[in-house]
């Protein structure tokens, strides 16, 4: 009994300590305008690195927004690694000079070290001396025309790196994009940007980010290979002392998955991933935190914590007491109930956090008020479904998998 009540206060202490958090950082969100950064001379030289699997469909798009943008096109340069391409990919890319290098592997695969093969491949060549700092997109992101230009601000301001809005080109497509768009802009303008407001660090997603030079020679290139690759390197990074920037005046664009089949491939890969990351980095951001009072280490451990498999181990640990006699039935009856209150309550927390995301940002989403009044009553279920999903990657061992892109 005792062990249970345990769990049960660790339970509670750290999922209200997150939703306190959550609930600061809506507010400071809401009300404290996005951080902008001081206009800096268009003297950096970047390089892009993607990543792209059969993305002919979509990559052309990218290419054309970075070719096009209002920072000087000469010191952009486009490296893609081709992943076991089977279509035009690497030649499209080619075609609209860009740097292609090939690879070939189907025992080590994922972004991540398609990612370690580029930069290889620029670092044996000396290619990467040149540049002063590096941006990764996938395939099929768009960008608005000033991006370079405003984290070319925030870069020369002094961060060695810096991730940026995320939006979606397909908000509007149905309640299963529109879950994962809501999440992201929920992350931009109510973590991220708070974030910069508390002076923490913030978490690098997969897409629209950048790093110094010298972090990537501290890296010897890119050594991050878990399922969730960016969530790896944010860590890493704050393990060793960088402050992770928000660029929200640089806005991004992708492409969410239209299906639940493959929305629920996509963060079961996420969920595996994390549970990969807190064995991985848990206790050393954990002893950070206590020895550095590093409150971004405390941030993100909360981040990762593995809430679905502790309440797991307590589900099945009470199943194991009661069939022993050690606790009565009606005292975990009378545990349900309070959780089952605590659920109904998240649910309409669930609502009303998608609602006040869609008031905070209705003039960067596409949709009409009828859409977002039908996808902030959906939201939930999006959310929701994380349990079943966060269930079976305890036990599951997802691999990367394409997603397929239709483009815009």
């Amino acid at each position: 009994m005792a062990l249970l009540s345990a769990i049960d206060v660790l339970l509670f202490v750290l999922g209200a300590a997150g939703m306190i958090y959550q609930a600061v950082c809506l507010l400071t969100g809401f009300f404290v305008k996005t951080t902008t950064f001081p206009e800096a001379p268009k003297d950096k030289r970047y390089a892009v690195l993607i990543s792209a699997r059969n993305e002919e469909n979509v990559v052309g798009n990218l290419i054309d927004c970075i070719q096009n943008q209002t920072y000087p096109r000469e010191l952009i340069d486009i490296w893609m690694v081709a992943d076991n391409c089977t279509d035009g990919t690497a030649a499209l890319a080619r075609s609209k000079g860009c740097h292609v290098v090939e690879r070939f592997d189907q025992t080590q695969i994922g972004k991540g070290f398609a990612l370690t093969f580029l930069l290889n491949n620029m670092i044996d060549s000396g290619a990467t001396k040149k540049y002063d700092a590096y941006f990764v997109f996938d395939a099929d992101n768009l960008l608005d025309k000033d991006y370079f230009s405003q984290m070319n601000n925030a870069f020369q301001s002094g961060f060695r790196i810096l991730t940026s809005y995320r939006n979606s080109v397909n908000f509007d497509d149905n309640w299963v994009s529109s879950g994962s768009a809501l999440w992201f802009v929920r992350e931009s303008r109510f973590l991220n940007n708070s974030r910069m407001v508390f002076g923490s660090s913030c978490h690098v997603g997969g897409t629209g980010f950048m790093f110094s030079r010298e972090v990537m020679e501290r890296n010897s290139g890119w050594k991050f290979h878990l399922l969730t690759e960016d969530l790896e390197f944010t860590l890493d990074s704050i393990l060793h002392g960088d402050r992770i920037g928000y660029c929200g005046t640089a806005v991004l664009y992708d492409e969410q998955p239209v299906t639940f089949k493959q929305s629920w491939r996509q963060r079961l890969r996420w969920s595996r991933g994390f549970l990969q990351v807190f064995r991985y980095y848990g206790p050393a951001m954990i002893q950070r935190a206590i020895k550095e009072r590093d409150f971004s280490c405390i941030d993100l451990t909360l981040l990762i914590c593995p809430f679905t498999a502790l309440s797991v181990i307590r589900t099945v640990l009470a199943a194991v007491f009661v069939a022993l006699g050690f606790v009565s039935l009606s005292s975990q009856l009378a545990s349900l109930n309070f959780w089952i209150v605590g659920g109904v309550a998240s649910v309409l927390g669930m609502m009303a956090l998608a609602a006040i995301t869609c008031i905070a940002e209705r003039d960067k989403i596409d949709a009409t008020n009828k859409e977002l009044v039908a996808y902030c009553l959906s939201f939930p279920i999006y959310l929701i479904s994380y349990i079943p999903i966060s269930f079976q990657a305890m036990f599951s061992k997802p691999g990367w998998k394409p997603i397929e892109h239709r483009g815009r």
